[in-house]
């Protein structure tokens, strides 16, 4: 994702709406801090869409990973252990 200031943002609003068009947003910056985010309506749309289609969101999906420690979350291969001496 490209970050403009938002002073060249408005000098070079055509080259920031087109770099969005092709598929890529462009963050806009208020003094040094992000503000916003300018995307296309059609990936604004599939947001939307998948937003009230009642898809997790980033939290949700990070809070769904199995909670349990290393050894629950895979069985383990029955290895046959070797003689040592």
């Amino acid at each position: 994702m490209s970050e403009w200031s938002l002073q060249d943002a408005k000098n070079r609003f055509s080259a920031v709406v087109n770099a969005a068009l092709d598929g890529a947003p462009q963050m806009v910056t208020r003094r040094g801090k992000p503000a916003v985010v300018v995307l296309a309506v059609e990936d604004y749309e599939r947001l939307c869409r998948a937003e009230s289609a009642g898809a997790p969101t980033f939290i949700e999906h990070l809070l769904a990973i199995p909670k349990g420690g290393p050894d629950d979350l895979f069985d383990r291969l029955p290895l046959k252990l070797r003689d040592i001496e």
